[in-house]
């Protein structure tokens, strides 16, 4: 009955509204890749690098266009000039005018006996001059009104055109630029998978620092709080030594500023603590004001254990996304090299599709849309350009050797901070094992000296002065333990595999 009562009671009081959460690294951890603004911005880049990269494939594949128009001009095209167009609309009446100055002629150049043998059948010069001119006339009419419908048959009428096409294109070879543009592309889907691996590992690396500070000050709040106990507790010992006449008032002075400095130190723990708290919130993606409790943070002593780490700077130059990056950059600068070259380079590429126009020539000019098939190859082959092409690629080239040396002396860099690093980690366990040591120290010091001042042998300076070496050598341990956890966290960093 008693347990069950107890039970009930630790629950209600546990669990008010408004708990507190219980977070471990790897929650954190999680957290903060969900809620990392730049992890999203990287991964948005991602996905332009694979659109970009799905574009240039499609440069492989024929291209389809259409077109379409309509002009309006103020004047027609005019096969026929002016006096074409005037001799074919009076052809009739010429060519009369030059038959009757014949018939004339051959009248006048008849023989007598002719005209003889027309007047005995009834039939007068004047009647057959009569009835050519008629003939003349209506043959002249006829020919005149033909010669018309052939001027009106040249006629054009452009001033309104209209034409349509529709035309597809297939490169056949672009002098490698097509190729290099997809290597390019690949190599920036790579470069923003780097990115997006160098970015996760940033925030990795501020999540464990900002999560083993928050520990560190944890354990320090703890400390300064026990520090504080054990100066309260000397101070009123010493106010009851002075009572009793046995210490002196300068004495309790001495001890009270120390009361004071512990609790300033405290205050600023605590500070400290509630800034560390609101970045780790932060940095989770959490309300700032979130009460949160770390796992480590009720932990007596930090696990640290040491694993030896295998340098082999080849493999590093695979895990660190920013030597990846780099060697990205010298890659698509070979590329863009081998775009410029293609300038220089012939290019072929085939053609067809259809065309339309109105008015429209393949059966005379009409006045309604026709069009045609058309196929072909279309060659470029460029001459000369003054060594523009040249230029350029020994600027390109240029641009790669930067990029080959500045790779080379990110190696050297990552590889003195590989180095190190490794060296941070040995010593930071070295002064782990020495902060142990001298803590074990001042805890026997701290003992003996408050025994030996329970019996009156020791003044209270010296037990402060204990209190004072035992909060020191506790500091170190925490800081040790600390400085164990970051330096491990760097030289994750620093190889590449911070997981």
């Amino acid at each position: 009955m008693n347990k069950n009562i107890i039970f009930s009671l630790t629950l209600w009081v546990t669990l008010p509204v408004g708990a507190q959460k219980t977070l471990s690294l790897d929650s954190c951890r999680a957290m903060a890749l969900r809620n990392n603004k730049q992890m999203s911005v990287a991964k948005v880049k991602q996905e332009v690098a694979a659109n970009l990269r799905k574009s240039a494939r499609t440069k492989y594949l024929p291209q389809v266009n259409a077109l379409g128009g309509y002009e309006w001009t103020s004047k027609e095209i005019s096969i026929l000039n002016d006096h074409q167009k005037s001799s074919l609309s009076n052809l009739g009446t010429n060519m009369a005018s030059d038959l009757g100055k014949t018939v004339q002629q051959g009248m006048a150049d008849m023989p007598q006996g002719v005209w003889q043998m027309l007047g005995q059948m009834g039939i007068s010069p004047e009647q057959v001059q009569q009835n050519i001119g008629i003939g003349q006339n209506t043959f002249a009419g006829m020919l005149d009104s033909r010669g018309q419908r052939i001027v009106d048959a040249f006629r054009t009428d452009t001033r309104n055109m209209f034409a349509g096409a529709v035309m597809v294109v297939q490169p056949v070879f672009m002098g490698g630029a097509i190729v290099a543009m997809n290597k390019m592309a690949d190599i920036g889907e790579k470069m923003a998978a780097n990115s997006s691996e160098a970015q996760r590992q940033q925030t990795l690396y501020q999540i464990d620092q900002a999560y083993w500070q928050v520990v560190s000050l944890k354990h320090k709040q703890k400390l300064a709080q026990g520090y504080l106990d054990l100066v309260k507790k000397l101070d009123g010992d010493v106010q009851k030594m002075i009572t009793e006449g046995v210490a002196t008032r300068s004495e309790g002075l001495s001890v009270s500023v120390k009361v004071n400095e512990a609790e300033m130190t405290l205050m600023k723990v605590d500070d400290g603590l509630t800034l560390s708290k609101m970045l780790l919130c932060q940095l989770c993606g959490l309300p700032l004001n979130e009460q949160v409790t770390l796992v480590d943070e009720e932990s007596e002593e930090l696990t640290t254990t040491q694993i030896p780490q295998q340098v082999d700077m080849e493999q590093v130059a695979l895990m660190r996304p920013e030597l990846r990056q780099l060697q990205n950059l010298v890659d698509m600068s070979r590329q863009l090299t081998n775009i410029l070259k293609s300038g220089n380079l012939p290019k072929v590429a085939l053609t067809g599709g259809y065309m339309v126009s109105n008015p429209n020539v393949f059966n005379g000019f009409e006045k309604k849309f026709a069009g045609v098939w058309n196929v072909g190859v279309l060659v470029h082959v460029p001459i000369w350009n003054w060594g523009d092409v040249a230029y350029k690629v020994r600027a390109s080239k240029g641009a790669t050797a930067i990029a080959n040396l500045e790779l080379a002396e990110a190696r050297e860099k990552i590889e003195l901070q590989v180095n190190q690093s490794n060296f941070h980690v040995n010593e930071a366990f070295k002064k782990l094992e020495m902060a142990k040591k001298n803590t074990e120290k001042a805890n026997e010091n701290l003992r003996t000296a408050n025994l030996g001042f329970r019996e009156g042998v020791i003044s209270s300076t010296t037990v402060m002065e204990a209190q004072t070496a035992w909060l020191q050598a506790q500091s170190q341990k925490i800081d040790a333990e600390i400085d164990v956890k970051l330096s491990q966290v760097n030289l994750q960093k620093a190889l590449g595999t911070l997981q």
